[in-house]
């Protein structure tokens, strides 16, 4: 295990030109992921949430440089990854993967499944044929594949045992980092479960650190060890899960919360219901991003981006609620009581 976080991500950046004209000149930029900044401790689970086209999926595919940032640091192990050529981060790319929303669109579906798991051994030359096919029947048994099911193809599996050997392909190469791109939310809840449970055994067995990318709430709360809040490509909130949940501070974090349907009939909850529509990437408003559907939002809050500072230890928030000086009011906010 290494020495402090195995992940840094330091006001990472990626912009979408948008390009117009004969010359196709570029007029203006989508801000999918707009200066954000998190890290990741070996064998964590951190979890980014927020709405459709916060950036969420966007920071993971930038951080394995499926798109290239703009701009920003990711340090792995202390070392940055976005100054390696294509060829450097190429040998880099076992020790980072990706499990995607959909398996059966990650899958070749003219591949056997041991196929699809020898690739990955082969283009990293990392064994030989006869120790790989060791290696697929033993990755196989982790993931609840038998033997007999190599054979087969994508097409001849549910959505819950195609994940199943897109998690197995993941793995195979021994990550250090796992990337789960809402990599349940497709499948029925009691296959979500079992999906869930396997991927936390495997994390125990395995020591693997997850990045979960999820707009889920209940599923992020039961994986989770600390969840970053996104909206409009930055980072709105970051704590402990537990903290979170239970003390919310900002405003959209609180409407999020509020939306989780309650298992308990009795209970009221008073839910926030936000205005309008998440503002355009391509032209976000001025000063806070959330101001214009933000239920708290003040004069200051168009004039002055809020700094995403540490508000209560290890607990982070883009609010100018909560600006040295600033007095709170017990009534600023509803009571967390009333939103899980």
């Amino acid at each position: 295990m290494s020495k402090g976080p195995i992940l840094k991500v330091h006001n990472l950046k990626k912009y979408y030109p948008l390009k117009s004209g004969i010359f196709k000149k570029t007029e203006n930029s989508v801000r999918a992921v707009d200066g954000i900044s998190f890290h990741i401790d070996p064998q964590e689970t951190f979890s980014l949430v927020g709405e459709s086209g916060c950036g969420k999926s966007t920071t993971g595919k930038t951080i394995l440089r499926l798109h290239e940032p703009t701009s920003g640091e990711v340090l792995f192990n202390n070392k940055d990854i976005l100054s390696y050529s294509k060829k450097e981060f190429r040998k880099k790319r076992k020790d980072l993967q990706m499990i995607f929303q959909d398996p059966y669109s990650s899958l070749n579906p003219r591949m056997s499944v041991r196929n699809l798991l020898l690739e990955p051994l082969l283009t990293h030359d990392i064994c030989s044929k006869a120790e790989a096919k060791e290696r697929i029947i033993d990755i196989g048994k982790k993931v609840g594949l038998s033997k007999e099911q190599m054979s087969r193809h994508p097409h001849e599996f549910s959505g819950g045992q195609r994940q199943r050997i897109s998690i197995a392909r993941a793995l195979i190469l021994n990550p250090k980092i796992v990337i789960l791109d809402e990599a349940v939310s497709a499948l029925d809840v009691s296959i979500q479960a079992q999906i869930l449970n396997l991927l936390m055994d495997l994390q125990e067995d395995l020591k693997l650190t997850y990045l979960f990318i999820s707009h889920d709430l209940n599923v992020v709360k039961h994986i989770s060890n600390r969840v970053g809040v996104m909206y409009l490509g930055q980072m709105m909130e970051m704590a402990n899960t537990e903290e979170l949940y239970e003390n919310p501070l900002h405003p959209y974090t609180q409407s999020l919360l509020s939306a989780i349907p309650s298992t308990d009939p009795t209970h009221k909850k008073q839910r926030i219901i936000l205005q309008g529509d998440v503002p355009d990437a391509a032209n976000p408003p001025t000063g806070c991003p959330f101001r214009l559907r933000c239920p708290k939002a003040h004069d200051r809050c168009a004039i002055e981006k809020p700094a995403y500072q540490e508000v209560a230890k290890d607990h982070w928030a883009a609010c100018h609620l909560y600006d040295k000086g600033e007095q709170l009011k017990k009534n600023d906010f509803i009571s967390s009581t009333n939103l899980i």
